[in-house]
């Protein structure tokens, strides 16, 4: 991963969290400009920051050594519409009693099943797109 996807990657991450880049390096022990640098696409990052900002985005941090592979698509940063969506009262009350229900990790892993929705879409995916796809979510994570 080169440091510019790093950089969309903990951004994607932190804004789906509703964090700010000083709340998340105070969490992982950083500075402000070091993480910002970093969100940004700049800097050489330690493993132990890197370990540090995953414990922080509620992520963990894995390392791979593979062959090349050049027709493996990598995973992609959250839509941006996606992330402002996230940020609404009714996904954070669904995500909320998902999590109540007995489905940990519900916020992070709606927005992962969301994203991957999306990314068959041959189209952006609008405001009531969303709506639509959490309202599956939620119908499916239903007791029978």
């Amino acid at each position: 991963m080169e440091i510019d996807e790093l950089g969309r990657e903990l951004r994607s991450r932190r804004a789906a969290a509703g964090r700010t880049i000083a709340s998340v390096a105070a969490d992982a022990g950083l500075s402000v400009p070091y993480f910002a640098n970093l969100e940004n696409g700049r800097g050489n990052p330690t493993l132990a920051a890197l370990a540090a900002l995953g414990r922080a985005l509620g992520a963990d941090l894995r390392i791979e050594l593979s062959a090349a592979d050049p027709g493996r698509d990598s995973e992609s940063p959250l839509p941006p519409s996606l992330i402002a969506f996230a940020r609404t009262a009714r996904f954070a009350t669904e995500a909320a009693a998902l999590e109540d229900a007995g489905t940990p990790g519900a916020r992070r892993r709606l927005l992962r099943a969301m994203a991957t929705m999306a990314a068959v879409s041959p189209r952006p995916l609008t405001d009531l797109d969303w709506h639509r796809l959490l309202d599956t979510a939620i119908l499916i994570s239903r007791p029978a």
